[in-house]
């Protein structure tokens, strides 16, 4: 495959499909990239299923997972007619989640994948609602059949009520959790072609439109296995041109795609140039680039992956980064053939593309020439809530660790990155035990550099339980300037509308059709509406005043100092969640000069503060629910473990000789939750996390904790 090809293609935008492949840990999704690879050219048939050619770190292929998003574009020729495919390969561990959610803002479509024997699993669920969160379109690839036949002896009626049940509850979760209008819509059916089945292992795969064109029936496949002659499947019914020809007929080209996916994603006025040219997808128009991943390249540097939906970006182009409020000039532009990156003379709209040269960039950042709405911030489903102190083990090294972790932070967006230049000391925040582990090897072995870590340190929450008595009175340092703050619990189900990104996160400067629309739905007045002027890390924030002549000199200080409150509430110095703050009055001295930042800071740090204690400050404690599945002789030893850490049964099923039990755990409670459930279960017990919340926690321990996580940060009692 010729690099001209893949840049005279890149221009075909209904030659087009951005897809992802999404699946719970271990049905085999690289292996299954493997096969496309392999269709395309790019390895040999021999080694397809086994090479994991995307999975390039080392720790990937000892732990034999999928930790790093990859990428990769390949030509495949469907119905004579070439095509682009630009496929991005996302991890099954739940604790990388995060580049699942980071995959799909670059994609259209998707291809989920659920393992014949064990049917949908909670990550399949996971995964699935992160594709319909950004409006992408899922089609179903159940994997492993070759189990179903080889192990569990199936008959092909058997079989066919097993994919029966498999499709259904995967059409039940879209029909769940898809948006409006896409919920039977987006359903997947045989009979349409937008299910198939094969084995990855085996290099086959079967769709119902090929088999009737080709003549394969259910029996072929039986037949195929019984008389040990499965090779000759994967030469009439090769895996990577069934599902690439399912995907070029069922996944839509990024021209028709960006139709419905810019309303979702991007909140600027759609009537404006950049506005049309995002929806029209137009490579003559104003460049629109939005990177999801930062691959630090030992030769090139800093290599931001993504997706550019508009216009078109050559070597030497200067460009603006909207939220750092920068300039930059781009030094390469590339095409991805899996580990390599391949430089060609300009890249256009549709693809996905590497830029370099785009200094102090980040996930997420939007790119463009001139100034623009910057798109939706990428919401994760889950929020860091492991924490680890770490530090440099030789002084010297202090610099170095510096540099690392701020890369190591820019590489995985889902880690949270705190640095503290003066004590050396740094804080790594991520999903859970694994994730941090995989990171702290990483730092050593990739990076080379030696460290030490802390135990692991629960995040918590802090809230509110009920309404502030009175608004609470902050006032400025030189005593001219008051602000009158109350707060309330913010509303369940407006909490539940940010969290699913219904309610768009950020300051609102106009009219904002997507907030307006979504509050009405909710029952909020016109009134309430344009009082709501800051929606932040699952708090809000109202401007009650009314007639206040300077409110728009300070009303962005104050938002500042709101978002300082809510990333360290006054129990604990913990993040808020759930609050809704009310500015209700505001007294200002009439000289600008007497209620700058100064002044204005600390008032309202002091009038929420304030406010909170009256309100019945609360500590939220981070849970998970996690799905155990093991032999049914263990359950009454995975019964008690639960008991023993807080937890609290959800669900019990019973299907053989198999058991699986749902239940709830504090995550404090559940360091080496891993080594005790391996032996709990002489290692045949498996866990996956399905569901992350916030709960108060017990009376009875919160003056305890609060009181350990002050000693930790160095807060004096009273602070």
């Amino acid at each position: 495959m010729a690099e001209g090809d893949i840049a005279k293609l890149m221009k075909h935008q209904d030659k087009i499909r951005n897809i992802a492949i999404a699946a719970h840990i271990d049905h085999g999704k690289t292996t299954f990239s493997d096969n496309l690879l392999a269709g395309a050219g790019m390895l040999s048939e021999e080694t397809a299923g086994k090479q994991r050619a995307l999975d390039f770190h080392e720790d990937e292929s000892e732990r034999g997972i999928t930790i790093d998003s990859a990428s990769v574009s390949m030509i495949h020729k469907i119905g004579g007619e070439d095509y682009l495919i630009n496929l991005i390969d996302t991890p099954g561990h739940v604790d990388f989640g995060g580049d699942v959610t980071r995959a799909m803002r670059a994609v259209d479509g998707c291809v989920v994948l659920s393992c014949a024997v064990e049917g949908v699993m909670p990550q399949t669920e996971t995964v699935l609602r992160q594709a319909l969160k950004e409006l992408v379109k899922p089609v179903l690839f159940i994997n492993k059949v070759d189990r179903l036949i080889k192990e569990v002896k199936l008959t092909p009626e058997a079989m066919q009520a097993k994919f029966i049940k498999i499709i259904d509850h995967v059409n039940k979760l879209i029909g769940e959790i898809a948006p409006e209008g896409y919920k039977e819509k987006w359903k997947v059916g045989v009979g349409e072609g937008t299910v198939a089945f094969g084995s990855a292992f085996h290099n086959w795969a079967l769709s119902f439109p090929y088999m009737k064109e080709k003549g394969i029936t259910f029996k072929d496949v039986i037949d195929a296995y019984e008389g040990d002659n499965y090779k000759e499947l994967a030469k009439k019914a090769p895996l990577h041109e069934v599902v690439l020809r399912m995907s070029v007929e069922h996944h839509p080209n990024p021209k028709y795609a960006q139709k419905y996916r810019i309303p979702k994603i991007w909140h600027g006025d759609l009537d404006s140039d950049i506005g049309k040219d995002l929806i029209n997808c137009n490579i003559d128009g104003e460049p629109a680039f939005v990177p999801i991943k930062i691959v630090v390249d030992k030769h090139a540097g800093e290599v931001a992956a993504g997706r550019l939906f508009s216009g078109t970006i050559k070597q030497g182009d200067e460009v603006r980064l909207t939220l750092a409020n920068t300039t930059t000039r781009v030094q390469q532009v590339s095409v991805y053939k899996g580990a390599q990156r391949v430089i060609v003379n300009e890249v256009s709209a549709g693809n996905i593309v590497g830029i370099v040269g785009l200094r102090n960039v980040v996930v997420g950042e939007t790119v463009s020439k001139n100034e623009m709405e910057p798109f939706e911030a990428i919401t994760h489903l889950f929020d860091p809530v492991v924490t680890k102190s770490i530090e440099a083990t030789k002084a010297a090294d202090l610099p170095k660790l510096v540099e690392v972790l701020r890369q190591v932070g820019k590489e995985d967006p889902s880690l949270k990155i705190e640095i503290n230049d003066q004590t050396g000391e740094s804080l790594m925040s991520g999903m859970g035990e694994l994730h941090l582990e995989i990171i702290e090897n990483r730092i050593k072995s990739e990076k080379g550099l030696d460290i030490k870590t802390s135990a692991p340190i629960i995040v918590y929450r802090e809230t509110v339980s009920k309404e502030s008595e009175k608004a609470f009175e902050g006032r400025s340092p030189n005593k001219h300037n008051s602000f009158y703050i109350e707060i309330a619990p913010l509303e369940e189900e407006i909490y539940n509308a940010i969290q699913i990104g219904d309610l768009p996160e950020g300051r609102i400067k106009k009219k904002n059709e997507t907030v307006t629309n979504v509050l009405t739905g909710l029952g909020w007045s016109g009134d309430e509406i344009r009082n709501v002027k800051d929606i932040y890390k699952g708090n809000m924030f109202l401007d009650m005043t009314r007639g206040e002549v300077h409110i728009g000199e300070v009303i962005e200080m104050v938002m500042d100092a709101f978002e300082k409150v809510m990333d360290q509430g006054p129990l604990a110095r913990e993040p808020c969640m759930k609050m809704k703050v009310s500015l209700i009055d505001i007294r200002l001295h009439e000289d600008a000069i007497h209620r700058g930042p100064a002044q204005v800071y600390p008032a309202v740090r002091e009038g929420i503060q304030g406010s909170m204690k009256t309100a019945g400050p609360t500590l939220l404690e981070p849970l998970q629910i996690h799905v155990i599945e093991m032999p049914d002789k263990f359950m009454g030893a995975i019964t008690k473990i639960v008991g023993s850490k807080r937890g609290q049964m959800l669900d019990m099923r019973q299907e053989g000789s198999n058991a699986e039990i749902e239940a709830k755990l504090p995550v404090a409670e559940m360091m080496g939750w891993s080594s005790d459930l391996r032996s709990a279960t002489e290692g045949r017990g498996t866990s996956s996390l399905k569901d992350q919340l916030f709960e108060k926690i017990p009376a009875s321990i919160q003056a305890d904790v609060i009181k350990k996580i002050r000693d930790r940060k160095g807060l004096a009692e009273n602070q």
